[in-house]
């Protein structure tokens, strides 16, 4: 009987190549592997052509998710190359390690603080000894690159460096650094099941043994033993029920999962040593520079030549066995990037970090869930990619619009597979998204199928479970009814209007009352647009916007400066949702041709001699401006919310009396801060007001110019907000308009402000623009 232990760096491309060669020299009839013993029957599914590295095994305990751990495999591994060599030549495969139902039973919250304490890194041990300061470094040089490249590196007897001979010398220097060292209480257990499974390898009858773990391991692995001790270590775990199965894995979480102790800094450089062993230098520059010529930057075949030249001339001066990472990082920078550093960015993102994706067989154990969001992703032709794409949907075509659906559904139950984004197109048939996907997001599927076995059922399940949350604010259900439509979930909505009704009709806060309206509003229209049903929407609408309008003069008062300026904030998202309502069809007012309110109404909502105010039977708008209408004539507001009122009215003709408000509200009666707060309410809706009403801006710079040096220092901090929030064209027109017509300004408008135009020259345009009204 013998047993070799081959110990190795997880992913390391020149351990994956010497175990493979070790393994069909040595033709062991059984394989142990570090890794959970729970996913022996897993294995066989390895030799499937529909399973591609990066993969992962997964451990979880069902109904926990905080319960759940990964062991990562890139085609770079030693441990993926010692499964695959097995399941070719028809080897039994065992995984030695710990069982992840004690792992998993035990959980971090259960770890001892002995167990919490730092532990050696031992290939930082070796290569502080050896006289790097970089880990990876001396890695690389003493192992990885010797390893691919063995004919390079003589032994001292003639004959080549075999991978035997430096698993050996692994497993002494690894030998020399644990020793005087206590492994930590975990580690300890560890190693003891990794002992018991090769006793029950030997007590089974199999005669040539090969463990592939890490290199730490080897020396409590080779060391004499007693079983009892081992035992001892291992009664009385805490144990929990575990399931495991495959799922896809990404280059980029294997170089950065958080607590991935196994992790590289590498992984796109580890892949192409591992897959390109012939001239991996020359192969990786030529592919870096074809990742620039595709963001059309010029790089030549002269550039990839002396970048060639650059890295290894730096691996000689280094006294290195290849050029490395390091090497070929500055040879990309300083030749084909030319010294920028931002496509060499680019570079490191796509090749050294890595864009791959690795996908497991339609035959892998999977929830129903998992395995119908697959059908789903083929249906509608989305493939889950590492690197997130960019997607622009029209949703008047059938297709793009169940990828939205889908999208839709998928956030409502914890998995954010697309990101929506800004649209490039304006109107609601737009919809744009980011889409990335990500290995955590299996055990978020997984967590889900809980609420379904469809990823329609599981967001409906989900979507009454928070309508039915008895906390959850009056906003927040508003805003769960737009995402019911954008998913079309039509059983769910009725849940959700329901408790929308309950909650509404017990919240007197109309700030609250405020911030739901928006979203409701919203829900409404896609509901039109999507042709989604949203039955029972206007009702709802129509009473929350009455309380609103009841509600807001009483709320509008003794508020200080930053309440007032969150209570803008609501009036404007409620006036932008009232406008959007009244273009819904069907609404009330909607197919009224003349004026807001119909015939015989002027544009202020009044007929004459009536007074401005919200009747029953109005249209939304005309509702809504009633009420603002009515607060602003008051004199008890903030100086921000009256005027922000006053602009809104003026922009809906509602109010022909602006210059006196203005002029009234700039009074020596009021102090300087309320008449700036005023002026940032009045021109939150945009500065070129000023540029086209010489008036206001006379009056506003009369105000300026009349302030006292203290007053203008108190007020400059508002003002500069306000103006601040101009865009660089709104803040350029505005100054000109100042500097080349001052003394119009000051002078209201009067004589001259007209003056710069010509007459005889504007008259072609004025009878064009006649012709198309139809009015010639």
């Amino acid at each position: 009987m013998t047993t070799t232990i081959l110990g190795v760096r997880h992913h390391g491309p020149g351990s994956a190549r010497a175990v493979r060669s070790a393994l069909e020299r040595l033709k062991p009839d059984i394989v142990l592997i570090e890794g959970p013993p729970e996913a022996d029957a897993l294995v066989p599914l390895a030799a499937d052509p529909g399973m591609e590295p990066p993969v992962a095994l997964l451990a979880y305990v069902p109904g926990d998710r905080a319960k759940a751990a990964f062991w990562p495999f890139a085609v770079f591994s030693p441990e993926w190359q010692a499964i695959r060599y097995a399941v070719e030549a028809g080897v039994e495969v065992r995984f030695c390690d710990l069982p992840a139902a004690h792992s998993l039973a035990a959980g971090e919250e259960e770890t001892s603080e002995e167990e919490r304490a730092v532990r050696v890194d031992p290939i930082g041990a070796l290569a502080e000894a050896a006289g790097y300061d970089d880990p990876e470094r001396w890695w690389e040089d003493a192992v990885e690159h010797r390893l691919d490249h063995p004919a390079d590196h003589p032994t001292g007897h003639g004959g080549e460096a075999g991978p035997e001979t430096v698993f050996e010398a692994i497993a002494e220097a690894m030998a020399a650094v644990r020793e005087g060292h206590t492994p930590d209480p975990r580690e300890a257990r560890r190693e003891a099941y990794m002992r018991r499974s090769l006793r029950q390898a030997v007590k089974d009858g199999f005669r040539e043994i090969a463990v592939v773990c890490g290199a730490w391991h080897v020396p409590a692995l080779a060391a004499p033993s007693r079983a009892s001790d081992d035992d001892r270590l291992l009664r009385g775990m805490p144990k929990a029920r575990v399931e495991t199965t495959w799922v896809p894995w990404t280059h980029g979480r294997l170089a950065a999962w958080s607590g991935y102790g196994a992790g590289v800094t590498s992984p796109g450089w580890y892949h192409h040593l591992f897959t390109a062993p012939d001239r991996p230098i020359e192969r990786w520059l030529a592919r870096a520079a074809q990742v620039l010529r595709e963001e059309d930057l010029p790089v030549s075949s002269a550039h990839v030549i002396e970048a060639v030249r650059l890295a290894h001339g730096l691996a000689t001066l280094r006294d290195r066995p290849l050029a490395g990472l390091n090497e070929v990082s500055e040879a990309v920078r300083a030749v084909l990037c030319e010294g920028d550093e931002l496509p060499a960015e680019l570079v490191r993102r796509r090749m050294v970090l890595g864009e791959r994706l690795g996908r497991v067989p339609d035959s892998t154990p999977m929830v129903p869930l998992q395995r119908h969001l697959r059908e789903e992703q083929r249906r509608v032709r989305l493939k889950p990619e590492a690197l997130g794409r960019d997607h622009d949907l029209d949703l008047r075509k059938a297709l793009d619009l169940d990828r939205s659906r889908l999208l839709h559904r998928l956030r409502l139950i914890g998995i954010p597979w697309g990101e929506p984004r800004d649209s490039r197109g304006k109107g609601t048939f737009k919809e744009s998204w980011t889409l990335e996907w990500r290995p955590e997001f299996d055990v978020a599927l997984i967590e889900a199928a809980v609420w379904g076995i469809t990823v329609e059922a599981a967001a409906t399940s989900r979507v009454r479970e928070l309508a039915a949350y008895p906390e959850a604010p009056l906003a927040d259900l508003t805003a769960l009814v737009e995402r019911c439509l954008l998913a079309d979930l039509p059983e769910a909505l009725p849940y959700v209007l329901r408790a929308i009704g309950d909650r509404a009709a017990l919240d007197s806060d109309v700030g609250h009352l405020m911030a739901a309206l928006p979203a409701l509003v919203r829900a409404q229209r896609y509901g039109d647009v999507r042709g989604t049903p949203s039955t029972g929407l206007a009702a709802i609408v129509d009473s929350l916007l009455t309380r609103v309008c009841a509600g807001l003069p009483s709320a509008v008062t003794g508020l200080d400066d930053e309440p007032a300026r969150q209570l803008v904030s609501q009036i404007d998202a409620v006036h932008a949702a009232v406008a959007l309502l009244d273009d819904i069809p069907g609404r009330a007012g909607h197919d009224e041709p003349e004026g807001l309110g119909g015939p015989g109404r002027d544009d202020r909502g009044a007929g004459p001699g009536e007074e401005s105010r919200p009747e029953a039977g109005q249209a939304p708008r005309d509702r809504w401006l009633a009420t603002l209408r009515g607060v602003a004539d008051r004199s008890d507001l903030p100086g921000v919310i009256e005027g922000r009122l006053v602009r809104i009215l003026f922009d809906a003709r509602m109010a022909d009396d602006v210059q006196v408000r203005m002029s009234r509200a700039m009074s020596l009666g009021h102090p300087p801060a309320r008449a700036a707060a005023w002026v940032e309410g009045f021109l939150s809706g945009g500065g070129l007001l000023l540029v086209h009403d010489p008036r206001l801006l006379a009056a506003v710079d009369g105000w300026l110019a009349g302030l006292s040096p203290e007053a203008f220092v108190d007020v400059l901090p508002l003002l500069r907000r306000t103006f601040g929030a101009f865009d660089a064209p709104e803040r350029r027109a505005i100054g000109e308009r100042v500097r080349s017509g001052a003394s119009a300004v000051r002078d209201g408008g009067g004589a001259g402000a007209g003056a710069d135009h010509d007459d005889e020259r504007a008259a072609p345009a004025v009878r064009t623009v006649l012709e198309i009204l139809g009015r010639a």
